[in-house]
């Protein structure tokens, strides 16, 4: 019972938002509109139960009239129901979409907020594969809350229309036992209940385990696809590298986690449709055992007879909801907790940038970037580099330098705000705009235009400024091709990359210009080329570059050096560097 409690607190607090959106009038109204459709559902079963008795008491009389008559009615609520159904499902398809709309909407939003997303890698697998949990687990959340949803409202309906029937016809046609009539109210009713009790129980029993199991499924599915698209992002670098065998033995392992958990899927299941089925199987003919005496016993017709038997399935099957669903309810469950992890991940995120105990990023009215008493930290708490009283002025050019795992670029990610681990504070003039140049920069799916001016929209620059930067940085060839759409990232070789970085920068002009080794797959003279560029278009920009040739220094004025200090490194003006080592 806790955990059910504990299931649907959470499926509350995940689905109500929607119906609390700018959306909430329409979709209060199809959920509205599912509903009373679904109860008169449950009311034509209701007629149709009644039109049982007439019509099998028609029959038994041989009476054509009553059955002509019976004919026409049943066709009069056939066509209500047919017409009933379609439209409830095409509404329920209409809520559906809208519903997921906006908690896709809803998710993309606070998965992108900032540098959330990033965040949520660095704190581990606690909402791993969030592009499932955006598409698979919102799809099958919406689909399976509306189906489970509706189904037990229509069971409750069902029980208690069918429950007064059902006790009614307990007294016209009281229990007979060898002989003897047993006039116990409602023993139709109570045997229902009985029935459906236990074929719960047994259920339950039966198939528990797989809700963890249909999670891990979701889990394993998830991991063998994200690492099917890396091998597809990545698929120059292995052809070059021949890893081709390697990655299909990596691969086929997933895919053999996937397959063995399956296995255990299939197993239980076979069980639990084992009892179902003979459950299933064994009510159509339980409420005849029961109310077949009466019926010899000339107690009822046979209009009665089928009436009762009718009435006895539907209470059954409404005491019996949860047994039809199971596996069902198993599924959205684990759906439930996944969607429950990723919300929780992101809240976590949110805390991390605002724990008063990580870097602390303040805004200043100056012009320079400060860092004060700064350790910055791997996630578990390992110190890596520390910065203290180290500015980055107004149009400064500055060269940092240091051996490979130093920290410099975790340095970069710290200053960028995205990198929250440690203590200390940086001070950002306010209203400054930054821009990170990485070693492989990124580059999304879409047109060359769209690929250079990113993160701005394509039409934030005039065409010709475009064209003109891409020419300044060498690549002339592509000046043509901006309406070109392909994966650029692919398409164009990593010298190539750094260079189209180089112009996303000249365009954005930021204040602060970060080259975390953005020119290292450039042989010198073009590296040479792009920095003289750089310091001729950009003079008002402070450029702070990491990089390991010696060639760099010719075009920044000041050097910093990562130094060991201890179990981590030191940020120091190169004289003081240079004392450190001696």
């Amino acid at each position: 019972m806790k955990n059910i409690s504990a299931t649907l607190a959470t499926v509350w607090r995940i689905a109500s938002p929607y119906f609390r959106s700018e959306d909430k009038w329409a979709g209060r109204g199809l959920l509205a509109a599912v509903i009373v459709i679904e109860l008169s559902l449950v009311a034509i079963d209701v007629l149709i139960n009644q039109w049982q008795n007439r019509f099998f008491n028609a029959l038994q009389e041989r009476n054509w009239d009553s059955f002509v008559r019976e004919i026409g009615i049943f066709t009069i609520l056939a066509f209500c129901a047919i017409g009933l159904a379609v439209y409830q499902l095409y509404l329920n398809q209409w809520l559906q979409i809208r519903w997921r709309s906006w908690m896709t909407r809803h998710y993309l939003g606070e998965w992108l907020e900032g540098p959330n997303h990033y965040r949520m890698q660095l704190q581990g697998d606690a909402a791993d594969n969030p592009d499932q949990r955006m598409t698979d687990d919102v799809k099958l959340f919406v689909e399976r809350t509306l189906a489970i949803g509706i189904g037990l409202l229509s069971a409750i309906v069902t029980l208690a229309s069918f429950v007064v029937i059902l006790w009614g016809l307990s007294a016209a046609a009281p229990l007979h036992l060898f002989g003897k009539e047993f006039p116990i109210p409602g023993y139709l009713v109570w045997g229902a209940l009985v029935y459906a009790i236990l074929g719960t129980m047994i259920t339950q029993w039966i198939g528990s385990p797989l809700v963890n199991l249909d999670f891990e499924q979701q889990q394993r599915e998830a991991d063998f696809r994200f690492n099917l698209v890396r091998v597809r992002e990545n698929s120059e670098q292995i052809a070059l590298m021949k890893g081709e065998p390697a990655e299909r033995e990596r691969l086929m392992h997933r895919f053999e986690r996937v397959i063995s958990n399956w296995y255990g899927i299939m197993s239980r299941t076979k069980r639990l449709t084992a009892f179902t089925q003979s459950y299933t199987q064994a009510a159509i003919i339980f409420p005849y055992i029961l109310v077949s005496p009466a019926y010899f016993a000339n107690k009822i017709q046979l209009g009665g007879l089928q009436q009762t038997a009718s009435a006895f399935d539907s209470v059954r099957r409404s005491l019996s909801f949860f047994v039809s669903v199971y596996r069902v309810l198993a599924e959205w469950r684990a759906v439930v907790a996944r969607l429950d992890g990723f919300e929780m991940s992101v809240v976590s995120s949110r805390h991390l940038a605002a724990n008063p105990a990580s870097v602390r990023i303040t805004a200043s009215e100056g012009e320079t970037i400060e860092l004060e008493q700064l350790l910055v930290r791997l996630p578990h708490g390992d110190p890596v580099v520390a910065a203290d009283a180290i500015a980055f002025r107004s149009g400064e050019r500055t060269l940092i330098a240091g051996p490979s795992g130093s920290g410099k670029s975790t340095l970069f990610r710290a200053i960028a705000g995205i990198w929250p681990f440690g203590d200390g504070a940086i001070t950002i003039p306010a209203g400054a705009r930054l821009m990170m140049l990485p070693q492989r920069p990124y580059f999304p799916i879409g047109s060359l235009h769209a690929a250079v001016v990113y993160p701005s929209a394509p039409g934030t620059f005039d065409i010709e400024q475009v064209k003109q930067v891409l020419v300044d940085v060498g690549l002339a060839p592509l000046a043509g091709r901006l309406h070109d759409e392909g994966h650029w990232n692919r398409m164009l070789s990593l010298g190539e990359q750094q260079r189209l970085g180089v112009a996303r920068a000249l365009l954005h002009a930021p204040a602060f210009l970060f080259l975390d080794e953005a020119t290292a797959s450039l042989d010198e003279p073009s590296e040479a080329a792009l920095y003289r560029l750089l310091n001729e278009r950009l003079p008002a920009t402070t450029l702070i570059s990491i990089g390991h040739r010696s060639t760099l220094e010719a075009f920044h004025g000041r050097k910093l050096a990562m130094v060991r200090d201890g179990e981590r490194f030191a940020l120091r003006e190169q004289e003081q560097a240079q004392q450190g080592a001696s």
